[in-house]
């Protein structure tokens, strides 16, 4: 499902009294809620279920966080979600982009699993990957950078 019309599910429920919506879409589905115990319990499960990788994970960040300045904010692409980053669609698989890669509009760029959901990350607008500020198999945060496109 494009993470575009997601983003637009978001802001049309935040705008209404609707406490949660479902989509389905081929075999793809998405459901949103506002006051859903399921997003809750995954966040709370999270850094109990793997405290050592939550430490690697914040060091890991603030190196990307002090380079995220230097880039222009409009090359940035940004994670629409918390997840973990894959750049290829399988372990032994080549990956969806490579640094100096030219990339167009609609361009797979990577995988971010959420919840046993796998996200293809399209690009939004074109260009060259001209930096891949993620290691394959990393913990991604809500807005953390993960390309520079120029």
């Amino acid at each position: 499902m494009d993470i575009r019309k997601v983003k637009k599910l978001i802001e049309l429920l935040e705008e209404s009294n609707v406490a949660e919506i479902e989509i389905h879409e081929g075999e793809e589905s998405v459901r949103i809620s506002r006051h859903g115990s399921s997003p809750a319990q995954f966040l709370m499960q999270s850094p109990m279920a793997a405290p050592a990788a939550a430490a690697p994970s914040a060091a890991v960040s603030a190196p990307a966080a002090t380079a995220a300045p230097e880039h222009d904010e409009k090359n940035l692409v940004r994670s629409p979600m918390v997840g973990t980053f894959y750049r290829s669609p399988s372990p032994g698989s080549k990956a969806f982009v490579e640094e100096g890669a030219d990339v167009k509009v609609g361009d797979t760029l990577c995988i971010i699993e959420a919840m046993k959901i796998l996200n293809q990350i399209e690009c939004e607008r074109a260009g060259s990957v001209k930096s891949i500020l993620v290691e394959n198999g990393q913990p991604v945060e809500y807005n953390q950078p993960l390309f520079v496109i120029e």
